[in-house]
């Protein structure tokens, strides 16, 4: 079990004025940071080594060897923890680049070649020219693990008390890892859904802990496309949200064999893919 959520530094007070019903004050106002930045990879090609940024992602300040390592898995530049010699800042304290020295065995060619990448807080596919070109596990789900309905009921609370950045500013996502019945092992926060889902992977990249085909991934977000992908990716079989998915995460969650859960708030939840993983 996780130990008691605490505020970090993902957060900055600000003097606003607010406006209510023909009144107004003064106040001071708890907001989310949302800061830049920038992945540069350092990779072998004909043998020689080349330094080169890979993305430039909005995100808010902290765990960004996590965020580093789970983008990387899951845009497909790697497929294992041993393809990451070191993850290391750059600069002094508050710099926003981090440089990743890959394996000489990682063909960043390849995937530079089919890759435009520059990701906003709002769109963790934003630069991709074809959809073809977004990485996607051609494996399908395992059995996976079973899980009854009254621990999906359980999530959004288990998940809320370790929001604390979330309590403070109502600005962030957050991601968190459990065993089906079990207690939270991990929760990442992140003003981008995708991000937070990025820093829980790459927790797991780096614990060597992949795949996660006993866990399932909560979200407090909706179910996009894009955390379906990155959860396949992680190898898990079981992602659930409180808000609704769209259709194209629907159709790949069926195509994979992952089990979807949206909606799961209010003492009920939809179940749009893999039903025979949940115990009614």
């Amino acid at each position: 079990m996780l130990p008691p959520a605490t505020p970090q530094s993902g957060a900055r007070p600000f003097r606003v004025r607010r406006i209510e019903s023909g009144s107004s004050f003064s106040f001071t106002d708890v907001v989310v940071v949302e800061e830049p930045l920038e992945i540069r990879i350092s990779y072998s090609f004909k043998s020689a080594r080349r330094t080169e940024s890979a993305a430039v992602t909005m995100r808010t300040p902290g765990d960004e060897r996590e965020l580093t390592a789970g983008f990387l898995l899951s845009e497909g530049v790697i497929d294992k923890p041993a393809d990451i010699l070191e993850i290391r800042m750059l600069g002094s304290t508050g710099r926003n680049e981090v440089l990743v020295e890959l394996s000489p065995d990682v063909d960043v060619e390849s995937w530079r070649l089919r890759r435009s990448t520059l990701l906003s807080s709002a769109c963790g596919l934003c630069g991709k020219s074809t959809l073809d070109s977004i990485p996607a596990s051609s494996a399908k789900m395992g059995e996976g693990p079973r899980v009854s309905s009254e621990f999906i009921h359980r999530l959004p609370a288990l998940l809320s008390g370790y929001q604390a950045n979330f309590s403070r500013t109502g600005g962030l996502h957050a991601a968190g890892l459990a065993r089906p019945g079990g207690e939270l092992e991990a929760v990442f926060e992140d003003i981008g859904r995708h991000n937070a889902l990025d820093k829980l992977i790459g927790s797991s990249v780096l614990a060597g802990s992949l795949p996660l085909s006993d866990r399932l991934v909560f979200m407090s977000s909706r179910g996009s496309f894009e955390l379906v992908q990155k959860s396949l990716a992680a190898g898990c079989p079981i992602l659930a949200t409180i808000g609704a998915p769209s259709s194209l995460a629907i159709e790949f969650a069926r195509d994979r064999g992952q089990t979807l859960i949206g909606f799961v708030r209010d003492s009920h939840f939809n179940v749009y893919s893999g039903e025979w993983r949940i115990d009614s």
